[in-house]
């Protein structure tokens, strides 16, 4: 075999990012890190791409990413002299069949490795409004079955019953029900015939149904699956004329970015979903500006954040009533935002009175029991982090007795935090005895 030639492509890119070799290897290995499938890839490794060695396929998406984050822009496997991916196809498939190739990974427990291994990705392309709004592929199935508006509420109520597993048990005891739900019985509702209105209802209906289970993947860690099911969830939004759902998931996707820290992604996604949202009313208005109070927090744009935050408590204050809220947004919501804020430009006193203030105005039959637990972990988090070691040990305690009844990566997560930081503390009988209490009921896959 001959000596390959350099790869001009990435060698451009690699000079756009003004990196060093070795900043290369790490910004590859922190993606990789995120994706939990970790690399220890270093300045070697990263010459030998430059001169024209292939990486292997797994690593070539880790470059990627890594590129497309720092440049602020996708960059495609061609611009980086990189082969098409082994599933790369020029035929691009209906929202339907892709919908039903997404569901059938995810029903699969042999592919669930593959399926974990997907990408969060900053560089998402995700459609805008008037690129998908009214834009349904024809299907000609030959399908003789017709539905109604029974069908479309069958879809609804299902939705909702999954909605409240995942609340209450967690995305990863209801995802599996959702993704077979999905192509078992939505996607050949979505190919049958039915009058005009009927399918624009069905489609709006498996839209939501799409969001929520990018939600639940979001939970179980699977960020790279839960994008593919937020973008389908667009498409179809768009195709029925939704705007509310369609604004709904890039508020969703802002939540997911924000979540991994992803501060300017966090906004652009926020103010999307605002800027889609047309004649909104105030509860709305404070769903949307209290995600955009948090997204530029995190992002650092501290004039913003506080701005937003203020537009939120202003719309929210003009609410008429509690009930028919828009995505459930509460003051309860809006003190978990306002606690968000605060930590996020380094006030982690302000956080924790506001996550008291949180769970003061829960109304817990109107609240997530998952979210319960993950905000009694912030708490206990940060109740450690200015000092106050009982307080701590008391809150997570509380986490720990309702933990065995939970099946939530993000809760998993929580609960190896809590491991890792009390450790320190052992001496302390409080301490103590929440770190053995933890151990009974941790499984193996959450390390103590």
């Amino acid at each position: 075999m001959g000596t390959p030639e350099p790869n001009a492509g990435l060698e451009r890119l690699y000079r756009e990012t003004g990196w060093t070799l070795r900043q290369f290897a790490q910004e590859t290995n922190r993606i990789g890190t995120e994706r939990r499938t970790p690399t220890k890839y270093r300045e070697p490794s990263v010459h030998q791409w430059l001169k024209g060695h292939m990486p292997k396929e797994a690593t070539r998406s880790l470059i990627l990413e890594a590129l497309a984050r720092k440049l602020a822009r996708p960059v495609s496997h061609r611009e980086a002299g990189f082969p098409p991916p082994s599933d790369h196809s020029n035929a691009r498939p209906s929202t339907v069949e892709g919908l039903t190739d997404l569901g059938r990974e995810d029903m699969d427990p042999s592919r669930r490795s593959v399926i974990g291994a997907g990408l969060f990705s900053v560089a998402l392309a995700v459609p805008n409004w008037r690129d998908v709004v009214g834009r349904m592929e024809a299907i000609q199935t030959g399908v003789t079955q017709r539905i109604g508006m029974a069908e479309v509420n069958t879809v609804i109520a299902m939705t909702d019953r999954l909605s409240d597993l995942d609340d209450e048990f967690g995305g990863r005891y209801a995802r599996p029900m959702a993704a077979a739900f999905l192509v078992n019985i939505v996607a050949p509702y979505l190919k049958s015939d039915a009058p005009s209105e009927v399918r624009r209802e069905m489609v709006s209906a498996a839209s939501f149904l799409c969001y929520l289970t990018g939600w639940m993947a979001v939970d179980e860690g699977l960020h790279g699956n839960a994008q593919r099911y937020y973008v389908k969830g667009l498409e179809l939004a768009g195709a029925s004329n939704d705007y509310l759902t369609y604004c709904h998931i890039l508020r969703g996707m802002s939540v997911q970015s924000v979540d991994l820290g992803h501060g300017s992604t966090a906004v652009q996604w926020a103010n999307a979903a605002s800027e889609s949202s047309p004649t909104a009313g105030p509860r709305m208005t404070a769903f949307m500006q209290g995600q955009q109070a948090h997204s530029y927090a995190v992002a650092g744009e501290r004039s913003n954040a506080l701005q937003s935050l203020k537009k939120a408590e202003r719309a929210l204050s003009k609410a008429e009533s509690s009930h028919q809220t828009f995505g459930g947004y509460s003051p309860a919501t809006l003190a978990y935002h306002t606690a968000q804020v605060r930590y996020a430009l380094g006030d982690v006193t302000g956080s924790v009175d506001s996550l008291h203030s949180h769970f003061h105005l829960r109304v817990p039959e109107n609240e997530s029991h998952r979210s319960k637990m993950r905000f009694a972990s912030m708490l206990a988090e940060r109740q450690l982090a200015i000092g106050h070691l009982d307080a701590a040990c008391a809150t997570w305690s509380k986490v720990i007795d309702d933990y065995p009844a939970i099946q939530s990566g993000a809760v998993d997560n929580h609960v190896s935090d809590m491991f890792r930081l009390i450790r320190p503390y052992l001496k302390n009988s409080a301490a103590r005895d929440l770190y053995e209490r933890a151990r009974l009921v941790a499984p193996k896959s959450v390390p103590a």
